[in-house]
């Protein structure tokens, strides 16, 4: 939460009576009981809620300092609402009963059955008095749909059935026989105990649990898609540039469960820092059995010549290094991917002052169309372009 310069109601009552005396032509009364002091202190009370209010703001504002109703109202404004909590809807956990298996026995083996029906509650011994009560169980073989109950046999002493506690949360973790006391009259059983512990029963979601997972909420949607790469890369440098291919190897040919990202800082060679860096923000947004590879760029490198012709005003020389100097640097600062066309290379000789015309312009020895280099090719059966190179200046000769 932002630090509020905040004053006590103490340094706001102190503050209002010395602006006031130094604003006044004369000395006024402001002591302890006089009616101007009791005026300030009046004030002084309002601008306190004032200031409580703006910090209750900020609070309820920010989901680290959010409490309550806060956190659900905050939350839902992004997760799915599951129903409502503190008032309003909210993605909130819910709490859970806690439930278990009791045994209800007789001390004796009579030919006659005894029933214990859906509903039948109990209680424990332990001082809690914490209520349970007897759920369905189609697995049990003494349960019945029909009869909505468990149904002892003739001549069996006991049988195990399962129970919820009446109140949802932690309170209904019980220790191993302390459900001991029967508060539904049940004929012909006697005694009754859970055997184990039961630890099932949880409270609501607190706030804390409830905005760790929101954080990873919100981070898993990043994840496994596009969009969860590109901010995944993106976060590694601010240099960063890349090229993601799918279903393909880097030599073209179809593979599919995997994709491939070629990836450069700029420089056509990045380190293995860099690579690292990279490798590390792919893996943590692939998706279970799906590979990725991160690999650089393939230089091309451009060997660029040109002739110029200058105005009559300017030293051809000079024009002739700041014609090499531009067409060096545009040519470097391309990028990943972006391809250099024969037909750019006299257009940007033309945004040099002094250059009337340009000639014979090359790339690699070769005039027109066929001089491009273009950065990405085709993969194997043809269907997709996808990019590989980038495209750094070797030499730019100007004459």
């Amino acid at each position: 939460m932002a630090n509020l310069p905040t004053q006590s109601f103490q340094q706001i009552v102190t503050n209002a009576i010395a602006g006031i005396q130094g604003r006044s032509a004369k000395l006024i009364n402001f002591s302890q009981g006089s009616s101007l002091r009791a005026i300030v202190e009046g004030f002084a009370g309002v601008f306190l809620w004032f200031q409580a209010m703006a910090l209750q703001l900020l609070s309820a504002m920010r989901l680290s300092t959010a409490v309550g109703a806060d956190v659900d109202s905050f939350t839902a404004d992004f997760m799915p609402t599951i129903g409502v909590s503190n008032g309003v809807a909210s993605p909130r956990l819910g709490s859970q009963a806690a439930t278990g298996q009791v045994t209800f026995a007789r001390f004796t083996a009579a030919p006659s059955t005894c029933f214990v029906p859906v509903g039948a509650t109990l209680t424990t011994s332990d001082g809690t008095n914490t209520a349970f009560a007897v759920i369905s169980d189609t697995t049990n073989p003494y349960f019945s749909a029909t009869l909505q109950g468990y149904t002892l046999p003739s001549s069996t002493l006991s049988m195990t059935v399962a129970v919820e506690a009446s109140v949802s949360g932690s309170s209904g973790n019980v220790s191993a026989n302390t459900i001991t006391v029967m508060t539904s009259p049940i004929t012909g059983i006697d005694t009754v105990t859970n055997i184990a512990a039961f630890t099932n029963g949880a409270d609501q979601e607190s706030d804390s649990a409830l905005k760790a997972r929101f954080a990873a909420y919100i981070l898993g949607l990043s994840r496994g898609d596009i969009f969860g790469l590109n901010a995944s890369i993106l976060g590694t440098d601010v240099t960063v540039q890349y090229a993601l291919t799918e279903g393909y190897n880097l030599d073209g040919s179809y593979r599919p469960g995997y994709f491939f990202v070629v990836a450069d800082d700029g420089s056509g060679n990045p380190p293995q820092s860099f690579l690292t860096a990279i490798t590390n923000a792919v893996q943590a947004v692939r998706p279970l059995s799906i590979q990725a590879g991160v690999f650089p760029p393939t230089i091309i490198q451009a060997n660029v010549s040109m002739q110029i012709t200058t105005a009559p005003t300017y030293d051809h020389n000079t024009v002739i290094a700041q014609v090499a100097a531009l067409v060096a640097t545009n040519i470097d600062s391309l990028g990943l991917g972006n391809s250099l066309f024969w037909s750019q290379i006299a257009a940007w000789a033309y945004t040099v002052p002094g250059v009337t015309s340009v000639q014979n312009v090359q790339i690699n020895g070769v005039y027109g169309d066929a001089a491009s280099l273009i950065t990405t090719q085709t993969t194997q059966d043809g269907t997709l372009n996808y990019v590989t190179s980038t495209v750094k200046a070797n030499d730019v000769t100007v004459s």
